[in-house]
């Protein structure tokens, strides 16, 4: 079976919005990751990366060009996730998670992280430069 996910990458100064997200046991994951989800069937690129976005962060992505696509799998499925830009960035300064959906469940913390320091997924967000203007070239990542 495979789940298809779309995710935002938000850049500010050279740094990454990510989130750090809630176990089901009510503990906090040790990783930080975008924003975003799976795709309801159905359901288009877009149209889920806003759904999954103002679930979680209350603000209306201004979806930007895809950046990379990433496959793999675990023991239960396979994966297919699409990263988009997104270009108002501004509008994620200041994320009120009490007038989400489902951002105080679902969020731990959230904000611009350097991801060269930080624990994020999947793991070649560590080693973009966000300082420098992102290629135009679509990377696609294979883990199968």
């Amino acid at each position: 079976m495979r789940r298809v996910t779309v995710r935002g990458v938000i850049i500010k100064n050279g740094k990454l919005f990510a989130q750090r997200l809630n176990k089901r046991d009510g503990g906090v994951r040790d990783y930080w990751c975008t924003p975003g989800g799976g795709l309801d069937n159905g359901e288009s690129l877009h149209d889920g990366l806003v759904r999954e976005m103002v679930e979680e962060t209350g603000v209306t992505p201004q979806i930007g060009r895809l950046l990379f696509v990433q496959q793999y799998a675990d023991d239960k499925r396979e994966y297919l996730e699409f990263f988009f830009e997104i270009t108002n960035t501004d509008d994620y300064e200041q994320i009120d998670l009490e007038s989400t959906s489902h951002g105080v469940i679902e969020i731990a913390e959230h904000g611009f992280i350097d991801p060269g320091v930080e624990n994020v997924l999947p793991k070649n967000l560590q080693s973009i430069d966000f300082t420098q203007p992102l290629s135009d070239r679509v990377h696609i990542t294979n883990y199968l």
